[in-house]
């Protein structure tokens, strides 16, 4: 009897394996290692188009973006442009005292970053933070965000190139650190996947916003985000998906905290025809704290999905898990917040919550909070809503002189109010709160059936 060999990704995909085997060989031999390692695993599990009996891309199709032949060049589509720093500012968040780093379309562009001279630590290009420190690339790189694991993040690690790496020394506080993701337009869909290492030594402090850009064009940002907080560190995270209307992106990010550590992280998602943000923060350490809050808008046919894990491995860590939603149009999302308590983590204190304010009749929302509890002494709750803006409420204000669109922008704001009141850096903050007012819809806000209008 003969057997039929299963068929390997590099076949269900051959222009990955076309573009793997064009691109250049690394002259840094640890991330030359570890992209063998990733397209091992690539060709092994592929792309999670399979939805049936995969739990995690139960509600999102990943069919889209494994179809795309997308173009996997060196060349930066913006090396014959002139792009400025005005350009970047005018897309992303930017302060004069911010270590700023800049990745256009996947290579770290050094005549837009200010990455020397200020603050203590290293915040540069992955290659020079690798060149500079190999044993940090080989402690970190694959290490949190498996390729093994996960296709998208085994992709990303088949064609790492560029991106950040970022070493705060322990004690130190290393100030903010601004890294921006910039795609720029081109003949052909593009992908990149940049990398990010972040490594906070014990008892260090950094603020690290990562922003991804780019046009109103077809393009995939497959990134990865890998983190380490050292015993007594803490990390202050921003993630802003700001993709063009068109863009797929999917991120993968993980944190692993140690002892007494702290890591806080705020996502905003506001573009993407397809995004997904699949974040995972480990609490290794006892009396480890973690705070991930998250605001997405939908419009159009929009389809953002967040998959949040927070597992507690050790006693005495503390956990918050609150995002919310606002859907217009034909939009969907999907929120899937996952908190594990192992059997050893006793006085584990875990609350998640999502809510979702819906816009339109024809806005879906697919929200699972989940609760996995090992440990018989803890306190943990989980809970989840989604409706329209409140009729009383908006009668209320009517009733004052305000019109319908008034009144619900001023309940839409406020609604988002409450995750963008919780970023503590004030530009940014300041940055986040215009965009969501300029962004909110003024037309065609459903009230609950049988409302007022």
């Amino acid at each position: 009897m003969t057997t039929t060999a299963p068929k390997s990704a590099a076949e269900d995909y051959p222009h990955y394996a076309a573009a793997y085997a064009a691109q250049a060989a690394s002259d840094v031999p640890v991330i030359q290692e570890i992209r063998e390692r990733g397209w091992e695993s690539f060709n092994r599990i592929g792309l999670p188009t399979a939805r049936r009996g995969n739990e995690p891309w139960k509600y999102t199709n990943a069919g889209p973006i494994a179809r795309e032949n997308f173009s996997h060049s060196d060349k930066a589509l913006s090396d014959d442009a002139t792009l400025g720093l005005s350009d970047v500012q005018a897309v992303a968040p930017w302060q004069a005292d911010w270590r700023t780093l800049v990745i256009v379309d996947g290579a770290f562009a050094p005549e837009l970053s200010t990455e020397s001279g200020a603050g203590p630590g290293i915040a540069t290009s992955l290659t020079n933070a690798v060149r500079s420190q190999p044993r940090l690339a080989e402690q970190m790189l694959g290490s949190l965000a498996s390729p093994e694991d996960d296709g998208f993040a085994a992709l990303n690690t088949a064609f790492v190139g560029d991106g950040v790496g970022i070493s705060v020394p322990a004690g130190a506080d290393a100030g903010v650190i601004n890294v921006v993701y910039l795609t720029t337009g081109g003949a052909q869909p593009r992908a990149t996947h940049p990398r990010a290492i972040i490594a906070a030594e014990p008892n260090s402090r950094v603020t690290v916003i990562e922003t991804f850009v780019g046009p109103d064009a077809r393009y995939l940002t497959n990134a990865v985000m890998e983190a380490s907080v050292g015993e007594g560190a803490s990390v202050e995270h921003y993630r802003l998906l700001l993709e063009g209307s068109e863009a797929y992106h999917v991120g993968v990010s993980r944190v692993l905290q140690q002892k007494d550590s702290s890591f806080s992280s705020v996502a905003i998602a506001q573009g993407a025809l397809l995004g997904r943000n699949d974040f995972g923060v480990t609490l290794a350490g006892t009396g480890a704290e973690c705070t991930l809050n998250g605001l997405y808008l939908t419009t159009g046919n929009q389809h953002i999905d967040n998959y949040i894990n927070i597992d507690h491995a050790e006693p005495y860590g503390t956990s918050r898990l609150f995002y919310k939603g606002i859907l217009d149009g034909r939009s969907r999302a999907v929120f899937g917040g996952n908190v594990t308590v192992r059997k050893d983590a006793q006085k584990t204190d875990a609350q998640q919550t999502d809510k979702n304010l819906l816009l339109s009749e024809e806005a879906e929302v697919d929200s699972k909070p989940s609760l996995l509890i090992y440990a018989d002494d803890v306190k943990c709750g989980h809970g989840a809503t989604a409706g329209h803006i409140d009729e009383d409420t908006v009668f209320y204000m009517r009733s004052r002189g305000l019109d319908l669109a008034a009144a619900s922008r001023i309940l839409i704001h406020a609604f988002a109010s409450e995750i963008i009141d919780t970023v503590a850096l004030e530009p940014l903050r300041e940055y986040l709160d215009q965009r969501f007012q300029d962004a909110i819809p003024t037309t065609n806000i459903a009230l609950p059936l049988g409302g007022r209008s």
